[in-house]
């Protein structure tokens, strides 16, 4: 098989790591194959590819999308390393305010999946890196959402001992308890 599909410390996300074919020429890899990954409970449709760039330090999260434009999300590190999280906020659910974070890099090609209903960010932690993910439904403004970062309710251990570059945006989100919209 091309792909080992691992379950995370939170059921629904999906750690994903590929077959890697390399030799003294360089490598060959699959990243996505859509019958593989539905035969292993990925079955979104995916309808809009993101790619960022960052530099050391930044942090960008954590961030979700309202119904009726929630998404789900396979993503990737193609340059560089970062730690990639994603938080529980599906109402109900026996994880709601946990989180699970991965190290995803140039050098481990491993993807992370998250389902609809969960937050997301990275924080970079190499010189710079660039950041590919899949995205079940397109960028709709009117549903973007977002989380603050260091929510002291989901404690999300960043790994990092400096403080984080974050946008405006970022630095004025709401903490979880004062969210009235969540999946």
């Amino acid at each position: 098989m091309a792909f080992e599909f691992q379950k995370t410390e939170i059921e629904d996300v999906i750690y994903v790591i590929p077959q890697i074919f390399g030799d003294d020429r360089g490598f060959f890899s699959e990243t996505y194959k859509k019958s593989v990954f539905v035969a292993n409970g990925i079955k979104d449709e995916f309808n809009q590819d993101n790619h960022s760039k960052s530099v050391k330090g930044v942090l960008r999260g954590l961030h979700y999308q309202m119904h009726p434009k929630a998404q789900a999300k396979l993503v990737r590190c193609v340059k560089g390393k970062i730690l990639d999280v994603a938080v529980d906020i599906r109402k109900g659910s026996k994880t709601f305010g946990k989180w699970v974070s991965r190290e995803l890099s140039e050098e481990n090609k491993c993807m992370l999946y998250l389902p609809e209903g969960f937050a997301h960010g990275f924080v970079v932690l190499s010189d710079e890196a660039e950041f590919l993910y899949k995205c079940s439904n397109e960028y709709s403004p009117e549903n973007d959402r977002g989380i603050r970062w260091n929510d002291p309710d989901i404690n999300v251990n960043w790994g990092i001992d400096f403080e984080p570059q974050l946008s405006e945006k970022d630095k004025k989100q709401p903490f979880l308890k004062d969210v009235t919209d969540l999946l």
